[in-house]
């Protein structure tokens, strides 16, 4: 399979119907504000996330697209930033998350697990979920440029 089309055919059966331009400038909403993200759906782009970045906006994030709802666990080697780490299962609602969780400065870092099945992990700069009043419940909208994500 052409490996350029792997991360399209991950995310439309995903549900995300995602056109070029949408691929390029994502968004989500959660608890009514709006994050920009950038897209993790690759395993590459998983493992790397935020690794090596020395800031994050307070308006953007990266969302990490799974093929199926399972428990997650992340950790933040080379992550230099603290981060919100918050699991969706595949209804796209909130059923777990990590707040506040810290750079890793040595080996072996901690690992920061799900508390059930997601398939969506959204991860924000630290103290967002909070300053949000994000609750496990909440529904993550997913956008593109061409609108709403069904």
């Amino acid at each position: 399979m052409n490996r350029s089309l792997v991360p399209l055919l991950v995310l439309l059966g995903a549900g995300i119907h995602a056109t070029p331009a949408a691929a390029a400038t994502p968004s989500v909403q959660l608890h009514g504000q709006t994050f920009s993200v950038e897209l993790a759906t690759t395993d590459a782009e998983r493992q790397h996330g935020l690794m090596d970045r020395t800031t994050l906006a307070p308006d953007h994030g990266m969302l990490f697209v799974f093929a199926s709802s399972a428990p997650q666990a992340f950790w933040m080697k080379n992550t230099l930033i603290p981060l919100d780490i918050l699991y969706f299962d595949d209804a796209r609602k909130l059923v777990s998350m990590q707040l506040d969780v810290p750079p890793c400065k040595a080996d072996p870092c901690p690992i920061y697990p799900s508390h059930a099945a997601a398939q969506y992990v959204l991860e924000l700069a630290a103290g967002t979920a909070r300053r949000i009043g994000a609750k496990v419940g909440d529904q993550l909208a997913i956008n593109g440029a061409a609108g709403a994500v069904q």
